[in-house]
């Protein structure tokens, strides 16, 4: 039987709203409450997405960014937020469309949230799924220079400790998986 429903899809569409509303609480008072601090995970060809060339070249399938002490401009709509960072002391503006989210992650309280889109089989629609894959891609660091900035213009192989602290705990974070639940052909 088909699920003309697509309940994954639903299920999805729901936990994206999870960080739609973290992020629209955090631009409408425009600071992060207490420890938290997020690492968000984009494909940064995924339809919709605003970066810089410079970044586009940079981060060529997708890119984690992580907001923190210092952003600006943060704005949040039903299918994209737009906030501005800091790369190499350069400011930029990015639009990222919450369908092109792959992971979501506040190491403060140890929740994470990873969307894995893929082809479902025997269809063209894209089916998402989230799960407990390590992300492949480089995270952005804060800079340097600038003053508890949230980002970094550069990714480094090796984490600070603060960070290889997150990553160790990382192992016990609750992550939703839907797996469980799909249907399979």
């Amino acid at each position: 039987m088909q699920d003309h429903i697509r309940y994954d899809i639903l299920a999805q569409e729901a936990l994206r709203g999870v960080i739609r509303k973290v992020l629209s609480e955090v631009a409408a008072t425009g600071t992060l409450p207490g420890e938290h601090h997020f690492f968000i995970t984009f494909l940064t060809n995924a339809p919709g997405v605003r970066i810089s060339p410079y970044l586009k070249e940079k981060y060529t399938e997708q890119m984690t960014i992580v907001i923190q002490h210092q952003f600006w401009d943060l704005k949040v709509t039903d299918t994209y937020f737009e906030i501005g960072l800091s790369f190499s002391d350069k400011p930029e503006k990015l639009h990222i469309p919450f369908a092109a989210i792959r992971g979501f992650y506040d190491p403060s309280v140890n929740f994470e949230l990873e969307f894995d889109t893929m082809m479902a089989d025997n269809e063209d629609l894209p089916a998402e799924t989230v799960g407990l894959a390590e992300p492949e891609e480089e995270t952005v660091e804060p800079d340097a220079d600038a003053e508890a900035d949230d980002t970094a213009a550069t990714a480094e192989a090796e984490p600070n400790s603060a960070d290889s602290e997150d990553e160790d705990d990382k192992s016990g974070a609750d992550v939703v998986s839907l797996d469980a639940f799909r249907k399979k052909n």
